[in-house]
């Protein structure tokens, strides 16, 4: 499969052209283009060779004449007619969190700055800091931001690893001895990363579904292979790792590979004190390896146990085992209950699809309502509206509303709050919108009293109703900036105002302990996708909800698993 190697090249001519300059729009279509091709599950050059790689969603006919281009040459005149203007180094540097087109075309022309290892000797000669506009604060946070480059690679985000997971496990159901098939680990219990990919199969013939794993269309390199256990490396570079179990054995072993440590060092405890004991085989009585008590599934395991069921998200050796002996587990949110996304992007700002082409994919996802939420005029690398432009959205969205009878179209915004507190939108404006979502994304280095006096004053303001992304983090790319949580939750707890659980793999924020938080205090929460294409409202909605349950979440506790008249009632602060 080609599909990496096409992707690296519409990433390079993506990054050579906003390193020139050129249209943000564009930019974003490749980059977008770029993702849909590395995570394709078909081969891309069959793609090609049957002329159907417009068929990708995203992928029109001049991004489809590039990758075919590629494919037949090896090359992009694109990229070659841009390369005399580009520096190889600035490409480089762009891959490093914190510095961006301007910053890598400064740092590789005026100190010929080639590699990480350049970029590390002119930040400790004070180079960097000297350079204009720049200074110590910038030079110490690229700093930091080196400093994590290898804590960063040791683990996989989650929107990586689950997909890398599925794809395998697509392949494997196609081995007829493969009985059944199931993640474990980390990812199991939607951890927003994880440092291993475990893949469980059921199986009475081991032998044989070890072949067909080893022998994957996605494999790229096998590892090794022996006679219930294989690790390969895929043509992502992900590596993954199988374990084959009798059929009799798969629910304790599910449920052992799962985990966590934590969970199953209370869970064994717990079996100690009834006179039992657990591992990877089965629920035994302490003086008879003879007698399995579970091991077919995972309610027999923790029956065996006198436990109910426990949910994988819940698995954290933090007090669900206690809860589950009382009875007190919750019934946790699944993605069947939300209704609608209240926080979406068009082509309008930074997102790649139209307005009508992101309320079709609503329609198409069953859901009841859908808010367009545009950013706001400050935030100028996304190309932010004014309140002018904002209301000329609005009544386009207004426009569309009679083709979908069945679902209701909202008008939003994604306000930014400024860092004197003042919100980027005047009142009158925000008193128009169905839904106000506010946010944080400038000066993200200020003090924790200032960061936390920004988002209490826009949680004061009557018209925002929900406060998104609150920490501001990126996996693996920024920590959040620093909030007093608490205070933040107490506000919105005092003024009805909801907490957003950002379904964006690279955010996921809240995370579970702010969500538990949250929750203790009676805080509602909404789940949404952020998205910024029309296929990610159908795709990203569920690391919202797994983020969700993994902090305990139940459907009651959401805005969006409600009808549209619940919504109406609680966007008018008729909060029940």
């Amino acid at each position: 499969m080609k599909n990496r190697e096409v992707a690296a090249a519409l990433r390079e001519l993506a990054d050579s052209m906003e390193l020139l300059g050129e249209d943000r729009y564009r930019v974003a279509n490749y980059r977008d283009a770029a993702t849909r091709v590395e995570h394709h599950h078909e081969p891309i050059e069959v793609m090609a060779e049957e002329h159907r790689v417009e068929q990708l969603h995203g992928i029109g006919k001049s991004i489809g004449a590039k990758i075919v281009e590629y494919l037949e040459t090896g090359t992009l005149a694109a990229i070659e007619e841009r390369r005399p203007r580009v520096p190889q180094a600035a490409l480089r540097l762009m891959q490093i969190p914190g510095v961006g087109p301007k910053r890598a075309m400064q740092f590789a022309q005026e100190l010929n700055v080639q590699t990480i290892a350049d970029l590390q000797a002119a930040l400790d000669s004070g180079q960097i800091a000297a350079l204009p506009r720049l200074g110590e604060k910038i030079a110490e946070a690229l700093r930091i931001e080196l400093q994590r480059l290898d804590a960063r690679s040791q683990r996989l985000p989650l929107a990586i690893a689950l997909p890398a997971a599925e794809e395998v496990m697509r392949q494997l159901r196609a081995c007829a001895e493969v009985q059944s098939v199931a993640v474990a680990g980390s990812i199991r219990r939607w951890r927003e990363t994880t440092g291993d990919i475990d893949i469980l199969v059921a199986s009475s013939d081991p032998t044989v579904v070890m072949e067909a794993f080893t022998r994957l269309p996605v494999v790229k390199q096998v590892l090794g292979a022996g006679d219930t256990r294989a690790s390969i490396v895929t043509v992502a570079d992900v590596q993954i790792d199988l374990r084959v179990v009798a059929p009799e054995s798969i629910g304790v072993a599910l449920q052992y590979f799962t985990g966590s440590k934590e969970h199953n060092v209370k869970l064994r405890a717990l079996a100690v004190r009834r006179g039992l004991k657990v591992n990877e085989y089965g629920v035994f009585p302490a003086d008879d390896d003879s007698r399995n008590l579970g091991s077919r599934s995972e309610e027999e395991v923790y029956a065996a146990l006198g436990l109910p069921w426990i949910p994988p998200e819940l698995r954290e050796g933090a007090g669900e085992i206690e809860m589950a002996r009382r009875g007190a587990l919750p019934v946790l949110v699944s993605e069947s209950d939300l209704r609608g996304d209240l926080h979406t992007h068009t082509r309008l700002t930074d997102g790649s699809s139209t307005i009508a082409e992101m309320v079709r994919a609503g329609l198409e996802r069953g859901y009841a309502y859908l808010a367009i939420t545009d950013h706001s005029q400050a935030l100028g690398i996304t190309g932010g509206l004014t309140d002018d432009e904002l209301r000329a959205e609005h009544a386009q969205i207004r426009e569309l509303q009679p083709e979908y009878p069945t679902m209701q179209l909202l008008c939003g915004v994604e306000v930014d709050i400024h860092i004197d507190e003042r919100l980027d939108c005047s009142d009158e404006f925000l008193e128009s919108c169905d839904v106000v979502v506010a946010s944080i994304h400038s000066a993200l280095q200020k003090p924790r009293s200032v960061q936390t006096s920004r988002l209490i004053s826009a949680i004061r303001n009557p018209h925002v109703d929900v406060i998104a992304h609150p920490t501001g983090r990126l996996l693996g790319r920024r920590p959040g900036y620093e909030i007093d949580l608490a205070a933040v939750l107490d506000a919105c707890a005092s003024h009805g105002v909801a907490i957003e659980v950002s379904g964006q793999p690279s955010r996921l924020d809240l995370d579970a302990d702010g969500i538990r938080a949250a929750l203790e205090r009676g805080v509602k929460l909404v789940l949404n996708t952020d998205s910024h294409a029309a296929d990610q409202i159908g795709e990203l909605m569920r690391y919202a909800v797994g983020t969700a349950r993994r902090g305990g979440a139940t459907a009651e506790s959401i805005i969006n698993t409600r009808d549209f008249a619940g919504l109406q009632r609680w966007l008018r602060r008729e909060h029940t």
